[in-house]
């Protein structure tokens, strides 16, 4: 089942980002295999971040939230909230590969 995680940051807590960048990298790259593709969002470009948006490829909406709630960018308070809404694709696009 196809995941979405979209991910708002706390303002004020970009030195988060900047500090702990590696172990969110770090924790992505580990569970590439359920992750299949994450970014950071930004309200316009060169903008600084504001949020993030993953697509996970797992069994449960229960396995989708520990992946995210096991990232550092979370446990250290980057996120101030996040949702987990399941996506399926437009029949018109046929088949997908992420």
């Amino acid at each position: 089942m196809r995941w979405v995680a979209i991910f708002d940051d706390n303002e004020g807590h970009e030195s988060v980002r900047k500090e702990h960048s590696g172990a969110h990298f770090e924790y992505l790259a580990a569970h590439r295999d359920k992750i299949v593709i994450a970014g950071g969002l930004r309200p316009a470009p060169g903008e600084w971040y504001c949020g993030g948006l993953w697509v996970m490829e797992v069994d449960s909406r229960d396995e989708a939230a520990r992946l995210v709630e096991g990232d550092p960018y979370l446990r250290l308070g980057l996120r101030k909230s996040y949702r987990l809404l399941v996506w399926g694709k437009a029949p018109c696009y046929e088949t997908v590969n992420l």
